[in-house]
């Protein structure tokens, strides 16, 4: 008898609160809150809605009930902005919340603001001199901005981008956290932007984003959405777990020689951070992948004893963050930057000053646009140096004696480069000729003229065997070249190189080549 007196009980109240909730809906006037008329268009509405925002708002009006006061007037603001809830109020007297109650018995009514944090700057007002469109302005996406600029920029570095919207309740939820990461995350490199979903709905609509407001992650143009609370660490994790996995190789005493070694093979520098928390910084992971396709990174755990070897190889200060780069010499790095609490900036300066090896082998188009650029005007000029070599044990001294003296006669104007005869033909006949001998080393260079292949070039009539005489003929030509550009007497027009890289189906090279190249790798 007790348990069902208990449920009549219950039965009452939950009947009791739905009805309250309905009278409180049906006494709620949206015309009267906003005090306009029922004929009223959408600028007088918005009028009267700014003018009493700013009277009621809790953070400036200290009323006990301005709080209530303010949420009514958002409340009516919301009807009479939306044509349909505003017929609908209009034909039936719904304000909304209960709307279709009679057919939706399971309706669950809660409170207005119990779901939503109200901050001022969402209203447009200048309260404490800040508006809430100043943060997001800066990263407004249009479709074509995200299209050729932002997708093509996701190879390098991931974005962060929130789709929200006019009057998004929720979107006011989420704004402290969203400027606090985006200013964190930004400074640490990764890009941001801010869709507009009423102005931008063709661009939403891409993203795949149905509600706001939404936040989603673009790297290597693929979209990924992020589900979980939006807390500052969530939205750091979110970040960290769109980068590829393998981006930073963990480096101790054990296995750096084998690192650093790897250089050769793939012909890039590499890189040690020296640093003392054990997982990998954001901002080193970040770097790791801008520039992949250049340098190789590792990250050193001063904190573990399997890292004590290499702290004292290489003099490393134990109380900041020390940077390392490795180029064809891995017991000596060829460039190093220390710095308290190390910054995007210094980082970037520091690695992109280093992306290519003193003497780099050249293995596809892309990277001999990029160590050999065309020059720009007579007072730009780049020269390229190239040892046209082979490969393997019998050309190692010859090779040594090249880099020797690319890393004793640096300059901006010279570039020193390597190419194996028989994966780089094209490039060998350009410059040598149809004689070309196996067993020989050759010495060319060259000015590309313009981005169609048009260069000119001179060899060295000695064959290259790393001699004093060969390096003092090669340092004689460079000095009379810089004073008489036209010592460049040959022209030719090379096609693209021979991409050694690319998968062995997609080589564009005769068949033995192929086989070459499969079991070299």
């Amino acid at each position: 008898m007790g348990h069902r007196r208990l449920r009549l009980l219950w039965r009452f109240l939950v009947f009791l609160i739905l009805a309250l909730q309905i009278l409180s809906a049906a006494d709620f006037d949206p015309y009267r809150v906003l005090g306009v008329s029922r004929t009223a268009n959408q600028a007088d509405i918005k009028k009267a809605y700014k003018k009493l925002a700013r009277e009621w708002h809790p953070d400036k009006n200290k009323n006990p009930g301005a709080e209530d006061k303010f949420i009514q007037v958002s409340k009516a603001y919301e009807i009479l902005s939306n044509e349909e809830k505003r017929t609908n109020y209009d034909r039936y007297g719904d304000v909304g919340d209960n709307q279709g109650y009679s057919q939706q018995q399971h309706h669950h009514f809660r409170h207005f603001h119990d779901s939503f944090y109200f901050d001022e700057s969402f209203f447009h007002f200048p309260f404490n001199s800040e508006r809430r469109d100043s943060t997001d302005e800066k990263y407004l996406l249009q479709f074509s901005h995200y299209i050729n600029d932002v997708v093509p920029d996701s190879f390098r570095k991931p974005y962060l981008i929130k789709i929200t919207s006019d009057w998004c309740f929720s979107c006011i939820h989420i704004e402290p956290v969203w400027k606090e990461v985006v200013q964190e995350l930004e400074g640490l490199g990764v890009g941001i932007g801010v869709v507009h979903a009423g102005y931008e709905r063709r661009l939403a609509h891409h993203l795949g984003a149905h509600s706001t407001p939404s936040i989603l992650g673009v790297i290597n143009g693929k979209i990924s959405f992020f589900h979980n609370a939006v807390l500052r660490e969530n939205l750091r994790h979110f970040v960290e777990s769109l980068l590829p996995g393998n981006l930073v190789d963990k480096i101790t005493d054990k296995n750096y020689v084998r690192f650093l070694s790897n250089w050769q093979q793939e012909n890039k520098p590499h890189v040690l951070l020296f640093d003392q928390m054990p997982p990998v910084p954001l901002i080193y992971k970040l770097t790791a992948f801008a520039y992949k396709d250049y340098l190789s990174f590792g990250y050193v755990d001063l904190g573990q004893r399997e890292t004590e070897q290499m702290s004292s190889q290489y003099n490393i200060n134990m109380y900041a963050p020390t940077m390392l780069v490795f180029k064809e010499h891995i017991h000596k790095p060829a460039d190093v930057v220390q710095a308290r609490g190390m910054k995007k900036q210094v980082i970037d300066d520091f690695i992109s000053t280093n992306k290519f090896l003193l003497a780099a082998r050249l293995t596809n188009q892309k990277l001999f646009q990029e160590l050999c650029p065309v020059r720009k005007s007579h007072r730009q000029r780049k020269y390229c140096v190239v040892l046209l070599t082979g490969e393997g044990e019998p050309f190692k001294k010859t090779y040594e004696s090249f880099l020797a003296f690319a890393s004793a006669n640096t300059k901006d104007t010279v570039r020193f480069v390597h190419a194996f005869k028989e994966r780089q033909q094209e490039l060998a006949i350009s410059l040598l000729g149809e004689d070309i001998k196996p067993g020989e080393s050759s010495v060319a260079i060259l000015e590309r003229r313009n981005s169609a292949g048009r260069i000119v070039h001179r060899t060295l009539a000695s064959v290259w065997s790393g001699s004093e005489e060969n390096k003092f003929a090669l340092l004689d030509f460079l000095d009379r070249l810089r004073k008489d550009p036209s010592l460049l007497s040959s022209e030719s027009i090379l096609t693209d190189l021979n991409d050694e890289l690319a998968p062995v189906g997609l080589c564009a090279c005769d068949e033995g080549t192929k086989i070459f190249r499969t079991s070299f790798e």
